[in-house]
């Protein structure tokens, strides 16, 4: 846009008076309308951050970073209406636009063929005085020397100006340079297309840091690790978590760590309950090598074949584990009847603990029932401990350590006070101690 500037003359019988239009004052020295420079004028022309561009009859608030050319006009293609100057003819002064001697130009303008005063473009013709880092642009009637962009005057010279000392509109941080600048993003954010703003990056999708799990955060993410691992030092590698070392109690019996877990298994013997806990496997109900003259007895932990039949000499069967004698003679200082029990018990069980109970199974009114443990107890594992007047029971007194096998005679003495008749039977009882206390 071009703003022309044209004085018009008001002639008085006293004085002649000359006005401008908006954006010129007249210099009387000169007798011409010049550019007022509103941007040297009033400090603060331009708000924002934005800086002032002087322009013909007004001025431009432009970004700092804005290139501006400035030019009067295409003067070869299309002829701007020329002000004559009035001849320097003393006598004729009303009559300007006849020279009678040659006329004179003032400072900045040349006389043309047709006697008129045209600009004089001090830029292109090399006559102006800028310095080498500066751009010279024309003027009506002279020059004006300009920084490049980036840089602004100190004195006659140009300095880089620090943009950002001054409203950069970096969303981050502000990299000042020779004749400009650069923004900058913090760690886990990145430069939007703008070059001003800054935009999260999404580690997880970029680079995929975690070995195993990726949760992308605002500037930054964070690893997570599969169930059975934990994070190493790095907070990206997972390592495997060692179940087993936790405690002892992981496992029932033996415990297996692998990569991401663990597993438990049991001894021969047993079988695995659930994911901990081992169970004692019934061969007599899964097969078993006992004979067809043999029982099979399940314990913890394993089996054992004991004959159908555990009579002697002079004892026959009279029931199933029941021996009897059937000779008052051939049996004369020996129990009446032997019967064979078995039982089995946990490796290193607590103690006192009650374990087997003996009772009389025939009672008479006028008979009397004594217990004692006969053989088997030379350690004083046992105890017999009597809790009614028919019956007693066997209390274990010391751990025991399987495996092992102990057998205990209980007997069991019937007194008859109105017969004078006194007799005796045992219980022989197998105690089988598993290898496992479980």
């Amino acid at each position: 846009m071009t703003v022309a500037a044209s004085a018009v003359s008001q002639e008085t019988e006293e004085h002649v008076s000359y006005t401008c239009t908006e954006g010129y004052e007249y210099d009387p020295i000169k007798e011409v309308c010049k550019d007022i420079d509103e941007c040297a004028l009033v400090s603060d022309t331009c708000k924002g951050g934005m800086k002032c561009i002087n322009h013909y009859g007004g001025y431009l608030c432009l970004p700092q970073n804005a290139q501006i050319f400035i030019t009067n006009g295409d003067e070869s293609s299309q002829r701007t209406d020329p002000i004559p100057q009035p001849p320097l003819n003393p006598l004729n002064p009303t009559n300007p636009q006849t020279p009678q001697t040659p006329s004179q130009c003032l400072p900045g303008f040349t006389l043309d063929e047709q006697n008129y005063c045209q600009d004089v473009d001090e830029c292109s013709q090399g006559l102006h005085t800028c310095n080498a880092d500066q751009i010279c642009y024309n003027t009506r009637g002279s020059y004006t020397c300009q920084c490049h962009p980036g840089y602004q005057k100190h004195g006659e010279q140009c300095v880089d100006r620090n943009e950002c000392m001054l409203s950069h509109y970096c969303m981050h941080r502000c990299v000042n340079t020779a004749g400009s600048y650069f923004c900058e993003c913090k760690d886990g954010y990145q430069l939007a297309s703008n070059n001003h703003s800054c935009v999260d990056v999404n580690e997880c999708d970029l680079t995929q840091p975690c070995q195993h799990q990726c949760f992308n955060l605002l500037g930054s993410y964070i690893c997570q690790c599969d169930q059975g691992y934990e994070l190493a030092p790095n907070s990206v590698s997972c390592v495997d978590i060692d179940e087993c070392a936790f405690s002892s109690y992981m496992c029932q019996y033996v415990c297996i760590n692998s990569p991401g877990g663990y597993s438990c298994i049991c001894p021969e013997g047993y079988q695995l309950q659930r994911t901990r806990m081992c169970q004692d496997i019934n061969e007599c109900d899964t097969g078993h090598e006992c004979r067809e003259d043999e029982m099979c007895w399940n314990y913890y932990g394993g089996h054992r074949c004991y004959p159908k039949n555990p009579c002697q000499e002079p004892y026959v069967l009279t029931s199933e584990n029941r021996c009897s004698c059937q000779s008052a003679g051939a049996c004369r200082g020996l129990p009446q009847s032997i019967i064979y029990k078995y039982m089995s018990i946990h490796s290193e069980r607590t103690v006192p603990a009650d374990i087997f109970q003996i009772q009389a199974t025939n009672i008479f009114p006028s008979a009397h029932y004594s217990f004692r443990i006969k053989a088997g107890n030379d350690g004083g594992e046992f105890f017999l401990r009597r809790f009614s007047s028919v019956g007693a029971m066997l209390v274990l007194t010391k751990s025991l350590e399987g495996p092992q096998e102990l057998i205990v005679d209980l007997e069991m003495i019937t007194q008859h006070t109105a017969m004078t008749y006194r007799s005796s039977s045992f219980l022989r009882l197998t105690i089988i101690v598993g290898p496992y206390p479980f």
